[in-house]
């Protein structure tokens, strides 16, 4: 006769509940998941490691790099690329790229220049139609990638194009000077002292920063944007209005060229039509080395902030250790391909 089991002895209940449910999945994580996991969370971790790290080795290899006047360097040469980084991270979260934002920048510089030096208009107008160049900029993009479907990658290709064809066309190729601009345009490149000597153009990014990073995360635009750049067709079968949206970003990040286009003026005292010619890929280098993901719907500005203090510290750091410009985008070629690396080794996390 078989014995049956006491109750002490028999097998205990599943668990229930969903606290226990999640310590029995904890559990099962090995460390390097809860490390992904960390990172697929908080996305901006990744790039504050590696810029403390790459501040802490620069200033150990050369005392001059922590310098006050150099760190005042770094910050105003940050300035026009973070706030680039602003509109291209809009565009990225939406799972889109913009190759246009350094040539909308640079159309927009000239048009406050010519307008201001060349028809003689009152500072406040021009910058007012060098905003309406980067709305109109934004506009376009945003129109052939919602309207006709383009794809952005496309789209923006072509639109780079005919925004450089648009700037040596208005400027004839030639620089307009500060000093025939009124003050307020060139204002941006004013500085005040904070420890270091920081420029208004300094502030209006970190400004612009809190802003975005509001909207983004704080309204439920932010939300969608976030959705759409997730998935779809998702987004659009819970009721969010996708055209609408895609259409929200490309105009928004036209709105933030015309703003970059004042620090710039600000920046290189004067308009020209050759400034900044590496813009739109050292935007998109900051965007991905900050940690958002070219997949879309993951990612923050304040990181995009990070990854563009980071391109900023390394030329910086690698040309006061005497290595030639080559070498310093070698360095940032290597870093935009580990942080794609990172980037889909910690989108796995979904899996």
């Amino acid at each position: 006769m078989s014995s049956t089991s006491s109750p002490s002895q028999a097998a205990p209940p599943p668990p229930t509940s969903s606290l226990h449910l999640a310590d029995e999945f904890l559990a099962r994580q090995t460390p390097m998941m809860r490390v992904r996991a960390v990172l697929y969370r908080y996305p901006a971790i990744s790039p504050a490691i590696v810029l403390v790290i790459s501040v802490l080795i620069f200033g150990l290899i050369n005392p001059r790099f922590l310098a006050p006047n150099n760190l005042s360097l770094i910050t105003q040469q940050v300035a026009v690329i973070g706030t680039l980084g602003v509109a291209e991270t809009l565009v990225i979260l939406t799972a889109g790229i913009d190759l246009s934002v350094g040539a909308a920048m640079v159309l927009s510089s000239v048009v406050i220049g010519n307008a201001a030096a060349g028809l003689g208009l009152p500072g406040g107008i021009a910058l007012l139609l060098g905003l309406v160049t980067g709305l109109a900029t934004g506009l376009l993009n945003g129109i052939l990638v919602t309207r006709l479907n383009l794809p952005p990658f496309i789209v923006t290709l072509g639109t780079l194009s005919i925004f450089t064809a648009l700037t040596l066309l208005l400027s004839n190729g030639a620089t307009v000077q500060g000093n025939k601009l009124p003050d307020i345009i060139t204002w941006t490149g004013s500085t005040f002292h904070l420890g270091v000597d920081i420029t208004f153009g300094v502030l209006l990014m970190i400004l612009l920063y809190v802003v975005i990073s509001f909207a983004l995360g704080r309204t439920a635009w932010g939300r969608h944007v976030y959705a759409v750049g997730d998935d779809k067709e998702a987004a659009r079968l819970s009721g969010i209005r996708v055209t609408r949206v895609l259409l929200s970003v490309y105009v928004t990040a036209g709105a933030v060229v015309a703003l970059a286009a004042w620090i710039q003026i600000g920046r290189d005292f004067g308009s020209s039509p050759n400034a900044a010619v590496d813009a739109n890929l050292n935007a998109i280098t900051a965007v991905v080395i900050g940690g958002t993901s070219l997949f879309g719907g993951r990612g923050n500005v304040w990181g995009t902030l990070l990854g563009a203090l980071i391109v900023g510290v390394f030329r910086n750091g690698l040309a006061l250790a005497g290595l030639d410009v080559l070498y310093q985008t070698l360095a940032v070629g290597i870093l935009v391909i580990v942080a794609v690396s990172i980037d889909q080794w910690i989108r796995k996390v979904r899996k």
